[in-house]
């Protein structure tokens, strides 16, 4: 169905009228600006919440409320994030069928809220000894003095209080996310697809711009204050944005649920996967509508010709977003390795305070406040928050004109380009950080209330890492969803904006898993004798390891965006040759 231009809107017995009419063109340009308004503000917040909790998960976990190793802060934190995308067709398909967008995020929200003060319980003491009972002491130390003792690594404290929490908190944010997306489309979808275009580079904008705040101002009272008042941040964020969200109800464009096609896909892909057993399907329905003809009744949606061509349309979209994937693990190592590697790394003073109470042992942290490790994620989200508005006010019209604006595949493979870079320059670090650690040049730093043992290279060398990850997001990220978007039919886009967001989990897993079996004996992740540390551990040649899957896989994605682009254009060619026909 074409998109109808932005004076247009179809009428509902099929004619053209104006979109506006000149009576109620100021009142309805106010609600449907107050609507966007809105959801833009409720994405900022609720961003805000959900980068005050996984940028610092690693350093909260490696805490001396939890003391875990650092690969199981890592793994944590993989697992948090790549639920919080994996569980993202859940709140879809609940949209879409029972509930409708507007109440599944009203929903996320409350149950959002309950699980942030959860979170925020476990940051005092009376609240773990309720939720976890009492806390084995595992201090940190040294590394082991010689090459051949032994340490079992300790069971992690509080894992299923905390892994419950972090699930019910990557539920909630992927149902928000999955729903406010689509939910903030249907505020725009009739002003046409530039509209849409453009509201999504500013939702992506707003989610940065909540990444800021969150990054500013939680991250620094967690490292040097409080993790009761870094953490209650997060809820205050989320009870915003659950207020701004009812408040603005009576201005939104809700849609009742309309049905889903996650079933009609699957009995199509049982066909095409599997003609013996779906024959034997058919036969069973066919003998069950012979003996009970006048049990079913004919239910208004897609025909068969219509679920044939959307599946056909998705099994072509498939293979471009699951060669992403490989993107997406690079991408998450930004809130994972990447904070771990960091605080290894020599972080300087920021507002010195008290100098007379600095000590010898701990002096690179005792004369005043740390700067906050997960601040380096800002130079991620500033590219973005500059790029964003640069690239859609004069970049983009200026290459369009000459018509040399990219199409969103190619962006996606430039993006690609840009996570790799990223994780070779985050290798290369750590192999010089491991040289510094293999002369035994160390400096003792408390960050919180934590001793890490770091190497003398200041945190600065991190960021041309985080600030290639941002670039690419750039190309990857905001290109990915404009393609997920529009090339998918109308009756499908919020299932596979779901399958997007769904994707983006699976590469956060597969980096767990793959953190998970590096950390098993012998692994490069693997270094128990650290007690939180890891400078035994051989990180760098995991970032090599998925600086080559990138490689590869970037090359399997040129290849198929280049056949997707030639079918594209051939049945463009085709539909203009029967048009001129006709």
């Amino acid at each position: 169905m074409p998109w109808p231009r932005a004076t247009e809107q179809p009428h509902i017995l099929g004619e053209r009228r104006p979109l506006l009419a000149r009576g109620a063109r100021g009142p309805r340009r106010w609600r449907r600006a107050a609507a966007t308004t809105a959801v833009l503000l409720v994405a900022m917040l609720e961003r805000a919440a959900f980068f005050g909790v996984a940028a610092n998960l690693v350093l909260y976990l490696n805490s001396w409320n939890f003391n875990w190793a650092g690969e199981q802060a890592s793994l944590a934190a993989l697992v948090f994030l790549g639920a919080s995308y994996l569980l993202a067709p859940v709140g879809g398909w609940l949209a879409d069928v029972y509930l409708g967008r507007h109440r599944v995020v009203t929903i996320s929200l409350l149950l959002y809220l309950a699980a942030s003060c959860l979170l925020l319980a476990t940051s005092i003491p009376d609240g773990r000894s309720s939720f976890c009972g009492e806390m084995p002491e595992w201090p940190l130390g040294p590394s082991c003095p010689s090459s051949d003792c032994q340490h079992a690594l300790p069971s992690p404290y509080c894992a299923p209080t905390l892994y419950a929490t972090l699930l019910l908190l990557a539920l909630a944010a992927s149902s928000v996310r999955s729903s406010l997306t689509s939910f903030g489309g249907d505020q725009v979808m009739d002003l046409g697809r530039d509209a849409t275009r453009r509201f999504f580079n500013w939702l992506y904008w707003s989610i940065n711009l909540g990444a800021v705040f969150s990054l500013l101002v939680g991250s620094f009272i967690l490292q040097n204050i409080s993790f009761l008042v870094g953490y209650s941040i997060p809820v205050g964020c989320v009870g915003l944005a659950f207020f701004i969200f009812l408040f603005a109800s009576p201005v939104f464009i809700s849609k009742p649920p309309t049905g889903s096609q996650v079933s009609s896909m699957l009995k199509l892909a049982l066909q095409n996967c599997c003609p013996w057993l779906w024959h034997r399907h058919a036969a069973r329905d066919a003998q069950g509508a012979h003996l009970l003809p006048d049990h079913r009744y004919p239910q208004p949606g897609p025909s068969h010709e219509e679920d044939i061509a959307n599946f056909q349309v998705l099994m072509k979209i498939l293979p471009v977003m699951v060669t992403l994937v490989p993107y997406w693990m690079v991408y998450f190592q930004m809130q994972s390795t990447y904070v771990l590697q960091g605080l290894h790394l020599h972080i300087p003073n920021i507002f010195p305070a008290h100098p007379a109470n600095s000590s010898p042992a701990l002096s690179s942290s005792s004369r005043g406040y740390t700067f906050p490790e997960a601040w380096l994620l800002l130079a991620n989200v500033v590219v973005v928050l500059i790029l964003v508005p640069l690239k859609d006010h004069l970049i983009d019209p200026f290459l369009l004109r000459r018509g040399l604006l990219p199409s969103a595949l190619q962006k996606m493979a430039l993006g690609m380009f840009f996570g790799f870079t990223s994780v070779i320059v985050a290798g290369v670090l750590e192999m010089e950080r491991l040289q510094y650690i293999s002369h035994n040049e160390t400096v003792s730093q408390v960050i919180g209330k934590d001793l890490y043992y770091a190497a003398p290279l200041s945190i600065w060398w991190q960021i041309p890492q985080y600030l290639l990850i941002g670039i690419s997001e750039i190309f990857a990220s905001i290109p990915g969803l404009e393609f997920a978007y529009s090339e998918a039919p109308r009756s499908m886009q919020g299932a596979i904006m779901g399958i997007f967001f769904c994707l983006s989990g699976v590469g956060s897993l597969l980096g767990s898993s793959l953190v998970a079996l590096l950390s098993l004996p012998g692994g490069w992740m693997y270094c128990p004798e650290d007690f939180g540390n890891i400078n035994n551990c051989q990180m760098d040649r995991y970032f090599f390891l998925l600086a080559g899957i990138q490689a590869v896989t970037a090359t399997l994605f040129i290849w198929i965006a280049r056949r997707y682009e030639r079918a594209r254009q051939g049945l463009s060619v085709q539909n203009c040759s029967s048009r001129d026909r006709g």
